[in-house]
């Protein structure tokens, strides 16, 4: 059975995230520090491990490989007090299942590592293009629980907005990330979307690709973006007619959220943008 090991037991996070996995019937571990770790792991299997939110990245990813020597399939989810870009593009190198930092959520961490303990795949969901402080480029595939690990990293490359503006951007790039996989690729997990993330001295923008054929704007019958000003919900009975599950809200919400929302001409490619608090208070 799968199980995971939760490292600095003293922390509450860590035991409101234990607490949160109890309801996945996962058994679990927890232990107080890296070496205690490391003798787990050398005595039973653990399918992953969640690192103290008292560490720094780079302890965490030489932790890791350590912990790789003993089980080579161990998946990683690391908490940390802070992360740098540097320590985000080290974290995807090293094949890291998902990242956080503060403000954490107990929740989100523990379906993230449910999703780690039973997810078969993982290892090369994720594959970098191009890797920079300041442009990030990855190639990933079209699952939901791989767009779930993308946006834990992105939202540690979105440290520089304040707190809210980058719950912001992170919604509306969540939403154009399931867009992409779900019309443009049909979730298929054989099928890839680009997205590339470009740190400016004046914004954050986030460039996603899916493989399809793009789309015409004026004819999103079934979106709520597509609705005519008379009637919010029509999208709603378009997609019941169609068979489509609830929802159509992504592109208004993206829209919505961002400074810039920009698409090519087929609609396949899109750029979000979101201005820096130095550029916003210029005017710009």
């Amino acid at each position: 059975m799968s199980r995971i090991l939760v490292i600095g037991d003293h922390c509450h996070l860590n035991e409101a995230i234990a607490a949160a996995l109890t309801a996945f019937n996962l058994p679990l571990e927890c232990c107080p520090e890296h070496a205690d770790a490391l003798a787990r792991l050398r005595m039973q299997s653990f399918a992953a491990v969640i690192t103290s939110c008292d560490s720094e990245v780079e302890a965490d990813l030489a932790l890791l490989a350590e912990m790789r020597g003993v089980q080579p399939e161990l998946k990683c989810i690391v908490l940390a007090r802070s992360s740098t870009p540097d320590d985000v593009i080290a974290a995807l190198r090293a094949h890291v299942f998902a990242c956080y930092t503060p403000p954490f959520s107990a929740g989100e961490i523990a379906r993230v590592a449910f999703y780690a303990a039973t997810d078969g795949e993982g290892k090369d969901d994720i594959q970098i293009l191009s890797a920079k402080p300041g442009w990030l480029s990855v190639r990933v595939n079209c699952r939901m629980v791989t767009a779930e690990r993308l946006m834990t990293f992105e939202r540690e490359l979105s440290a520089l907005l304040p707190e809210h503006r980058r719950r912001e951007m992170m919604q509306a790039l969540r939403e154009i990330i399931m867009n992409s996989m779900e019309h443009g690729a049909g979730f298929n997990p054989d099928q890839t979307i680009e997205v590339i993330a470009i740190c400016t001295a004046r914004s954050l923008v986030f460039y996603v690709r899916d493989p399809g054929s793009g789309f015409d704007r004026e004819h999103l019958k079934h979106a709520a973006i597509g609705n005519p000003p008379d009637n919010p919900a029509a999208h709603i009975l378009e997609r019941e007619k169609a068979g489509m599950r609830p929802g159509g809200y992504g592109l208004l919400v993206a829209s919505g959220t961002v400074d810039e929302l920009i698409f090519n001409e087929i609609g396949n490619e899109v750029l979000l943008i979101k201005y820096l608090p130095a550029m916003a208070a210029d005017g710009a």
